[in-house]
């Protein structure tokens, strides 16, 4: 980074762009994966992903799973960690919670893991930033990062709480832009944590929106609608191939602990069709047409035209559908925003 700047606090445009060139004839390896579901890549070296969840969703305790998996480099819940020897230091940073029930959380991964509660591991750091403000949120992290020898996998749970307003664009740019400045130099993932909104099933804010666009996987933990001691994990988005969703309880030791064979629940009554039944050929099909006039298509447009577009392979719905297939589209990288247009990605994995 600072090769990158000249004396006086100037640029180096020749440097980055000496840097940025990429030739054919170039090789790159493949990135190491380090977090899997089953058969399904949850996180690479080189890349952050994200877990939302409504309030009380119990995204700390999922969390916590992810965590102890990667400092035992084995399996819990259901997630399995393969970091290699110098990539086994893990950075722990909450944002929200006091030292005392961070202190929880810490007895928690540690329980999940197996190891004792009397000694710290050497390979774990944990920080707790909630008296700080977001400025000095990041410029701590960035310099843990920085300083720490062997570090694999940060978590920042309460991504949120690293800008001022969720809603800047700029702000928003400029932390994402510092996650993939971070999993890139230093060759680790980071996995953060935002919130849902309440009213609906998208991530919060212009920060959500970024996080969504960029993000290796977005898991979202959902509280089970008829049974509120239970929680699922599903994948939002995910560039490789989906998982099947599981659910945990907490158990009697305050641990969550999978539930097996658990049946999946829809959250209320199904009105209409539901478009996450669409299978991948009627929803390429609807979309190849609706962008076969125009690549860019604005708001308003894409609304009527999804309607029209679908109706013609045989699902017809209002306008209120629309809008809920949109966020669908969208969340499931089918459909992609620039600026105040939309665009369809071909290259989608349904």
């Amino acid at each position: 980074m600072e090769s990158q700047i000249k004396s006086g606090g100037e640029i180096n445009i020749s440097q980055i762009w000496e840097r940025s060139r990429l030739l054919v004839t170039d090789t790159f390896p493949e990135p190491p994966i380090v977090l899997r579901i089953g058969d399904s890549i949850i996180g690479t070296l080189g890349n952050f992903s994200a877990s939302t969840g409504k309030a009380k969703s119990k995204k700390t305790f999922n969390i916590s799973a992810i965590v102890a998996s990667a400092l035992i480099n084995d399996k819990v819940l259901d997630y399995h960690s393969n970091f290699s020897d110098n990539k086994r230091k893990i950075l722990y940073v909450d944002t929200e919670q006091s030292p005392f029930h961070c202190l929880k959380v810490l007895e928690r991964v540690l329980s999940l893991a197996g190891l004792p509660l009397d000694k710290q591991p050497d390979t774990l750091e944990f920080l707790c930033l909630r008296g700080s403000d977001p400025k000095t949120r990041i410029l701590v992290i960035e310099h843990v990062i920085e300083n720490s020898e062997n570090l694999g996998l940060v978590i920042i749970d309460g991504i949120r709480d690293l800008v001022y307003d969720i809603n800047s664009p700029g702000e928003s740019t400029h932390l994402i832009t510092k996650l993939m400045q971070w999993t890139d130099e230093k060759q680790i993932h980071i996995h953060t944590v935002l919130h849902l909104n309440k009213g609906d099933d998208n991530t919060r804010g212009h920060l959500g929106t970024e996080l969504n666009n960029k993000a290796e996987t977005v898991l979202q933990v959902t509280k089970n609608e008829f049974d509120k001691n239970v929680s699922s994990v599903t994948a939002m988005h995910i560039r490789d191939k989906d998982f099947e969703p599981f659910a945990f309880t907490i158990n009697e030791e305050g641990l969550p602990e999978k539930i097996q064979d658990y049946e999946h629940q829809r959250t209320g009554a199904s009105k209409g069709f539901d478009y996450a039944e669409v299978s991948e050929e009627k929803h390429r099909e609807a979309l190849n047409l609706l962008f076969s006039a125009s690549s860019l298509i604005s708001y308003s447009i894409l609304i009527e035209k999804l309607q029209s577009s679908y109706a013609e392979v045989g699902h017809v719905f209002g306008i209120n559908k629309a809008k809920k297939l949109k966020t669908f589209l969208e969340n499931k990288r089918m459909i992609l925003k620039e600026d105040k247009f939309y665009r369809f990605n071909p290259e989608f994995y349904y």
